[in-house]
């Protein structure tokens, strides 16, 4: 007979003690702060504003000094002097004025453009005429144009044409320098796959040269337009019986100083909208020149 075993009982487990919680430690660094988005600021969102209150200080500052010390009008009038004699003036003689100025200055900008780039592009295919024609340009350039403006006035008689000879003068050497550094600029490897393609010379300058060679173009012509306004200048200086420059040689004589300084601050507008017609004519015409931050 089988014999029964009697049940044993079973070994009791003992529960697992907790789990011991260690604190935690403070974190001694501060909490970093919500990032928080700075506004821009008033002199920031408005271009330009900057310069204006600098502009109206340096007046204000002007103004004062002239006023505190007494400073003889005939030696340095205060800027509300200058302000009035515009009215004193008249609009009429100063549109006279302004329109003799500025159409020597754009003829002669003009001549210079259409002499300098073809110029450029000529001694750029040709290094025997680049080597020729170089050295006479800096020696044209380096004369003083004043000492050979009444030269040029004899030569040429009176009118705009010597006016304009001495603008272009002024003028031209920027654009030949510019223009020529600009199609030497061209990337080789796009010259030598033109000539392996057997591209005519003149779609190789027209279509690969001149585009590379605009934003130098346009640098000069930036600074050229500012020297053809000094050209027209100094041209009034020597013949002239109108124009802003001779308006204030004119104002100088007579010791007419506040009308003397309004015909500085007409030519120095002149320059700056010209400058800024440049400036605008590259943005509609080649906005692709201008740097990516300026666009």
């Amino acid at each position: 007979m089988s014999q029964t075993l009697p049940d044993q009982p079973r070994a009791s487990v003992p529960p697992a003690p907790p789990a011991r919680t260690v604190p935690k430690r403070p974190d001694p660094r501060p909490a970093a702060k919500p990032a928080q988005t700075v506004a821009p600021s008033l002199w920031s969102r408005i271009p330009g504003l900057t310069t204006a209150a600098t502009f109206v200080t340096v007046l204000l500052i002007w103004e004062g000094a002239v006023r505190l010390f007494a400073i003889p009008s005939f030696l340095l009038p205060a800027p509300s002097a200058i302000l009035g004699s515009f009215g004193a003036v008249g609009p009429a003689r100063w549109t006279t004025h302004v329109w003799a100025t500025l159409r020597v200055a754009v003829m002669g900008f003009g001549l210079a453009i259409c002499v300098a780039i073809p110029l450029a592009m000529v001694m750029m295919r040709s290094p025997f005429l680049s080597k020729t024609l170089y050295p006479l340009l800096v020696v044209v350039q380096s004369t003083p144009v004043v000492a050979i403006a009444p030269i040029i006035v004899v030569a040429l008689g009176a009118g705009d044409l010597p006016r304009v000879v001495i603008t272009t003068l002024i003028t031209f050497f920027p654009l030949v320098v510019s223009t020529a550094t600009g199609l030497a600029a061209t990337p080789p490897e796009l010259i030598e796959l033109s000539r392996s393609l057997s591209a005519p010379a003149r779609r190789e300058m027209t279509q690969i040269r001149l585009p590379y060679a605009v934003p130098y173009i346009f640098s000069a012509l930036k600074i050229s337009i500012t020297l053809a306004v000094i050209g027209a200048v100094v041209a009034e200086f020597v013949a002239s019986d109108a124009g802003v420059g001779y308006f204030i040689q004119f104002s100088t004589s007579m010791f007419r100083m506040p009308q003397a300084w309004a015909g500085l601050v007409v030519l120095a507008a002149m320059s700056l909208i010209l400058f800024q017609a440049v400036v605008l004519a590259q943005k509609w015409l080649f906005p692709w020149s201008l740097p990516k931050t300026t666009r």
